[in-house]
């Protein structure tokens, strides 16, 4: 399923104007955040520790990178827009840290702490990932609105909108690249993106919250090879959207609505459901 190269090197380039769309509204640490508001009251021990273990998983963004770029060497400009959504996460990871010495500083992740999940991934379809990663941008976009619920103190609450609408950009960003997909491949992209948004839109039912960070990336370190298995406690995401931030149905149910919905978009037709994304799916492999 590895795309034609040649639709990557002609034609019009789409990280030119999607730098320029994302320099415009990027927020920034110093002005953007509000850190004179802190309210040490509202912060419990807690909610501190799923801050440390969000900075760890946003700092993954490192070897998530280097997947990308090893396995799009084909193509620079999707390559090159990797320069703008590696600086953003790596600042979401960074944010967080900052909190964290700022207002609880023993609960900072250390530099081993981060470390730990820099690990190489296995190579993979560059379409299969680049579905993937769309569906974890939209994921991980109403997991933050979620916590930002949750929080009750006020910064990080802000921390936690700015970073849900960052990662809003980058879904809508990674739907650019597949829209060229489809129009350079065609079937092998719809094939790939329709497999992947069934996997994605299905995990509610499946009982396992999956994301770019919760899946096998590495057979030869199984099962020590997700993001989520190399956090000091490799428990807290199923705790966290379960127990602390209550991600329940509802919230489920606006994840895959929002992929059902960009998808019908992105191929001209109306799925409803994920059953209908099925058979859409079946009408590809069969063609």
């Amino acid at each position: 399923m590895q795309p034609d190269a040649e639709f990557v090197t002609t034609g019009h380039m789409l990280y030119p104007e999607i730098f320029k769309s994302m320099e415009r509204i990027r927020w920034s640490m110093a002005d953007d955040v509000p850190w004179d508001r802190f309210d040490s009251n509202l912060l419990s021990e807690e909610q501190a520790l799923t801050i440390k273990m969000n900075a760890i998983t946003e700092w993954a963004a490192l070897p998530a990178t280097e997947m990308f770029l090893r396995d799009n060497r084909h193509d620079s400009d999707f390559s090159a827009f990797m320069s703008v959504w590696f600086y953003e996460e790596q600042k979401h990871s960074l944010v967080l840290i900052d909190y964290l010495r700022r207002f609880r500083p023993e609960l900072a992740p250390t530099p081993e702490e981060l470390h730990a999940v820099r690990f190489e991934f296995d190579p993979a379809p560059p379409l299969e990932t680049l579905m993937l990663h769309f569906c974890g941008e939209i994921r991980l976009n109403h997991w933050y609105r979620c916590a930002m619920e949750w929080h009750t103190e006020p910064v990080i609450r802000k921390i936690y909108r700015l970073i849900s609408r960052d990662e809003a950009r980058h879904g809508g960003a990674y739907l650019q690249y597949m829209k060229r997909a489809l129009n350079s491949v065609g079937n092998p992209a719809r094939a790939a993106f329709a497999k992947v948004g069934v996997l994605m839109a299905s995990s509610g039912r499946s009982g396992k919250p999956l994301h770019p960070t919760n899946l096998h990336v590495n057979k030869a370190l199984f099962p020590n090879d997700t993001v989520q298995s190399r956090l000091p406690d490799p428990a807290w995401l199923e705790r966290w959207l379960d127990e602390q931030i209550r991600f329940n149905s509802d919230w489920e149910q606006k994840v895959v609505k929002v992929i059902l919905h960009n998808l019908s978009l992105l191929f001209g037709r109306s799925f409803e459901s994920v059953k209908d994304l099925n058979r859409f799916r079946k009408e590809i492999a069969a063609a």
